[in-house]
């Protein structure tokens, strides 16, 4: 299993990303969302603010797990949107989600990819000697990646393609090194295949072989702006969200 040179920069990252959390002042909204997401709320973030001019939002987008941890850290942080229970169950239990806020927003299919052009037909053929390296979301802090080890367990792959592994540390690092021919194949979420025109899909991995892939949402215990917070979570669940999220390929909870 191989870590890429961005990995040995993501502590620094981290940091900074965490201090770029502060605002003057209670106005706007800060909020973490998990990095499959980024395109469905930089199109929808617009709508809400027009609604509601006087709560600007910040996002800080990234892997769940360093998202989790920023925010156990004390980053100011008003709303969590993450792409696995796990991350949020854990912040649930230190107490720092404000109660009856917590839902479950979305779902998502678990993919593999490879670029245009490669002969890969299967998850089977990642143990093939043409498959050099496979790029995986660390699976300790990126949910895709966590959700990916679970595929390849089930499929009695894990052991086999380890060593082949190159881990990214967000779901859309794992893309860009399949699009750039740095992996020969990769694990990432349906919405985030669709995205490119430079890879294609493989195989959708069986719903079977992994714990379904939910994005929960949550105000934080210590916002500074909750009426908002709640605003903004409400406006996520509106007909118009949803059409959205679709469009992109995202499912509804509960559907």
């Amino acid at each position: 299993m191989r870590l890429p040179k961005a990995l040995i920069t993501s502590a620094v990252l981290i940091a900074l990303t965490a201090t770029g959390c502060s605002r003057p002042n209670n106005s706007g909204l800060t909020v973490s969302v998990a990095a499959s997401l980024q395109d469905a709320m930089r199109q929808l973030a617009p709508v809400f603010e027009q609604a509601h001019p006087e709560s600007k939002i910040s996002f800080n987008f990234g892997g769940s797990g360093t998202l989790g941890q920023q925010i156990e850290h004390g980053a100011p942080v008003d709303v969590f949107l993450a792409a696995a229970s796990k991350e949020m169950d854990e912040l649930a239990a230190k107490g720092l989600l404000l109660n009856d806020t917590r839902r479950d927003l979305l779902g998502n299919q678990v993919v593999l990819i490879a670029p245009n052009g490669s002969s890969l037909e299967s998850f089977a053929g990642l143990t093939a000697n043409s498959v050099k390296l496979i790029a995986l979301g660390n699976p300790g802090s990126v949910p895709a990646g966590d959700y990916g080890r679970q595929v390849l367990e089930s499929l009695k792959l894990w052991n086999v393609v380890q060593g082949k592994l190159v881990l990214g540390k967000d779901v859309r690092q794992v893309l860009t090194y399949v699009e750039t021919g740095d992996a020969d194949a990769g694990i990432v979420y349906a919405t985030d295949a669709r995205l490119s025109g430079k890879v294609r899909v493989v195989a959708t991995a069986p719903e079977s072989s992994h714990q379904p892939v939910v994005y929960p949402i949550a105000v934080l215990k210590d916002s500074r702006n909750v009426p908002a917070a709640r605003a903004f979570i409400s406006f996520l669940e509106t007909s118009q969200a949803r059409e959205v999220f679709t469009r992109l390929g995202f499912t509804m909870a509960g559907q």
